[in-house]
């Protein structure tokens, strides 16, 4: 099928200047139907408030102490890799992002 580039295109606003009063109505109709309603009671047990307890959760992720080529920053406190060292402040070690 050929297709000619040069025709003006048809929008959206152009289709909706053509439709009647109740296809109008029935599309805005048809849109807030469409919306989710949302349980409010889901959404709030999935929420975790500060200083809930916690204990009896358990760690998903294993956590490696730190390596011999890591050094901890004595400004961000992050365990960075040597190369990441720019310098000492104040004889302690500090990352490249806070120098």
């Amino acid at each position: 099928m050929a297709t000619d580039y040069d025709a003006p295109r048809r929008n959206e606003a152009d289709e909706i200047g053509e439709d009647s009063l109740e296809e109008l109505k029935a599309r805005r109709a048809e849109a807030q139907a469409a919306s989710v309603d949302v349980d409010e009671t889901d959404f709030n047990e999935s929420l975790e408030l500060p200083g809930a307890d916690l204990s009896n959760e358990e760690l998903t992720v294993r956590v490696l102490p730190k390596q011999e080529d890591e050094f901890t920053c004595s400004s961000c406190f992050l365990v960075h890799h040597r190369s990441r060292l720019a310098g000492t402040r104040k004889g302690a070690p500090i990352c490249r992002d806070c120098a």
